[in-house]
């Protein structure tokens, strides 16, 4: 899973990782706001912190970037605040989707334990998808294609990463997808690895620009294939 943490203080950061990483999070830092909104596409985080008290003007063109891309079950959006948070900014963020507001005085135990619950209760660890993930790019042969379960039409894209669990993907025609709602199964996938044209069912894990699928079965032995593929990677 992915955290995306637009903070500006290296202090604040480090505490994020003592006391977040046994969330199983992978950890992604911006100190710059326009940086960070550029690559969201490609991050595709899990999850985004934010801190207001860094970046007091911006924070809110962020969450409502967010919102427009990711709703607020498939991604939590936390925000840090500092001394002098006005409850006017308070309902803001409630109003642009901010799953919670918290203290940016992580030495406090009871904050740290808010920022942990509102994670856990947000964000689902897909044990499927746990399992290394291989970007595409370089020599790596990966295609992905899919028949819409409603239209029928042939959905076309970019595969932006695959582990022997699942897989991410960036459709050519998103407005196509718009009435797809994660755990929608797909019957009719084709998965290229290599040389090797795959079957598998796939189930909607989250949707946005960047969508996610779990693999839920294989015909018989191709599993097998992939895994095989997947091993042979180069290990970045």
């Amino acid at each position: 899973m992915k955290l995306l943490l637009l903070l500006g203080d290296d202090e604040t950061y480090k505490l994020m990782i003592r006391y977040l990483k046994p969330l199983g999070f992978e950890f992604i830092r911006y100190t710059h706001v326009l940086k960070a909104m550029d690559n969201i596409d490609e991050i595709s985080p899990d999850a985004i912190i934010v801190s207001a008290r860094d970046y007091p003007r911006h924070w809110k063109i962020v969450a409502n970037f967010i919102r427009n891309e990711k709703d607020k079950d498939l991604c939590p959006f936390v925000l840090l605040k500092g001394e002098n948070f006005p409850v006017e900014e308070a309902a803001k963020a409630s109003y642009l989707g901010v799953s919670g507001i918290i203290r940016e005085v992580l030495q406090d135990p009871n904050e740290i334990s808010r920022l942990q619950r509102i994670l856990s209760r947000y964000v689902f660890a897909d044990e499927k998808r746990q399992s290394r993930r291989f970007y595409a790019g370089g020599w790596h042969k990966f295609g992905f294609v899919f028949i819409h379960p409603e239209s029928g039409i042939l959905i076309t894209g970019q595969v932006k990463d695959v582990s022997s669990g699942g897989l991410s993907f960036q459709p050519d025609n998103s407005p196509l997808l718009k009435n797809i709602s994660p755990n929608v199964e797909l019957l009719e996938c084709s998965l290229r690895i290599g040389s090797d044209i795959l079957t598998p069912i796939c189930q909607v894990n989250r949707t946005g620009k960047v969508f996610s699928f779990v693999f839920s079965s294989f015909p018989s032995r191709e599993l097998d294939t992939l895994n095989a593929y997947l091993e042979r990677l180069p290990q970045d």
